[in-house]
């Protein structure tokens, strides 16, 4: 996907689609259940303390590269030093203990990270004053991650909210070098001037805005009694938000999150493990390695998975060209996959596409026939017609006008409501 313009920060950035980069996305709604295969519980993976971990927020990590789009800030390419950054997240339920994962994924040199906070967030970069805790990493106040790893700290009390943004900050004392992202974030996230500014509850000390969030890949509560899973969205820019409104937590698993929050009885927490520009089969730079790749890491180690969402494969079509023949057997090994850590797993049909910059008649043919297989195999525990709750009437192979972002790919905040409200919760979260 391609985009050669956003603003800095607020309102809805504005984007062009160009030939160079595919950003799509993955996520929509319109239940078909089918028989389901039976999936025990599995133990939380966040903690062995005797409580139970459920993933409130997530983002997939990815490399850390110059940023391809002039009104897209993100310095990941160099990093930060002797800095604090701080990121803007959102959760989708609540508990009384939180704990926090650090990303060194895809760092080239170990991450030394001197501190770490958490708190409830205010206005821009400022935290809510009297919030801010100290984060620890087997009770000391900062943790070395060799590249490749993740560090999870010590759970500490706090009341968190759901529907809540959080500022989770980190100080990072020396050269961090290409620094571990999640890259357009449809959220703006901040760099400080030099110091120690971890615990800081003013936004002063912030003074850089950032397109990308840094360092965090993962945040986990001790949830309420009634929250007994999390649902994992797997995708692409649709899953990730594009075109949603920068800071207003309008991607579609975020209002899946405000629905499943007001359900009453069992519900699930919301992880949006979504990468713009991310492909099922090929590695993409800074829209992540292959979905296949990433599938432990970003789904099925998620604390609380229960059940997964997957919705991706337009960007295999228009930006590679790959055929049906070669998306089923990589859905068909997800499913395997899902079903062997005992989680459900709901396939989305893949939304209409017609009128972007790389369709063509023959991925339309693709899509299509991807579609079918997914409506009609039957391997897949229940079936999410993405297709049909955004295309257009008059025009199946086209965005609704009502919930088309312009580009005829993504939707607008409009779209995204429409998928969550296309979710049957009680069959999301049925045992």
């Amino acid at each position: 996907m391609g985009k050669d313009g956003a603003s800095a920060r607020g309102g809805q950035r504005l984007r062009h689609l160009g030939s160079a980069v595919v950003l799509v996305a993955v996520s929509a709604i319109a239940f078909t259940v089918l028989p389901a295969t039976a999936a025990s519980p599995r133990p939380s993976v966040f903690g062995r303390d005797g409580g139970s971990w459920i993933g409130t927020w997530g983002a997939s990590p990815v490399v850390g590269a110059a940023s391809p789009f002039p009104g897209l800030v993100c310095q990941s390419a160099t990093g930060v030093n002797g800095q604090t950054v701080r990121d803007v997240v959102f959760t989708s339920v609540g508990g009384d203990r939180v704990r926090v994962r650090l990303t060194n994924s895809f760092g080239t040199q170990a991450l030394a990270v001197g501190s770490a906070s958490i708190g409830l967030a205010g206005s821009g970069a400022a935290a809510r004053a009297g919030t801010l805790r100290a984060l620890t990493f087997a009770g000391a106040p900062g943790v070395v991650i060799p590249p490749g790893a993740e560090a999870l700290s010590d759970p500490v009390a706090m009341a968190v909210p759901a529907l809540q943004d959080l500022a989770v900050s980190v100080f990072v004392p020396g050269p961090s070098g290409p620094a571990t992202n999640h890259f357009d974030a449809q959220q703006d996230n901040f760099i400080s001037a030099p110091g120690d500014f971890t615990m800081a509850s003013s936004a002063n000390p912030f003074p850089t805005v950032n397109a990308c969030s840094w360092f965090v890949d993962g945040v986990s509560v001790a949830a309420e009694g009634r929250v007994v899973g999390t649902v994992v969205t797997l995708g692409d820019s649709i899953t990730d938000g594009t075109f949603s409104t920068v800071n207003a937590n309008h991607r579609w698993p975020n209002d899946l999150a405000r629905r499943l929050d007001a359900k009453r009885g069992p519900t699930f927490s919301v992880v949006d493990e979504g990468i713009a520009g991310n492909q099922v089969l090929r590695d993409s730079g800074i829209a992540g390695v292959n979905a296949l790749a990433r599938l432990d890491r970003d789904v099925l180690e998620q604390p609380g998975a229960r059940a997964v969402i997957l919705l991706e494969g337009v960007n295999d079509i228009g930006a590679s060209q790959a055929t049906a023949d070669q998306l089923i057997p990589a859905y068909q090994q997800i499913i395997a996959q899902a079903h062997a850590r005992g989680l459900r797993i709901f396939g989305g049909t893949l939304t209409p596409f017609k009128g972007a910059f790389y369709w063509t008649p023959a991925g339309e043919q693709t899509r299509e026939t991807v579609n079918r297989w997914i409506l009609t195999s039957e391997a897949f525990d229940g079936v999410v017609d993405f297709a049909r709750a955004t295309a257009d009437p008059a025009d199946p192979q086209m965005f609704n006008p009502a919930f088309d972002s312009g580009d005829h790919l993504h939707p607008n905040d409009a779209g995204y409501q429409a998928m969550a409200d296309a979710v049957n919760l009680n069959r999301l979260v049925e045992p």
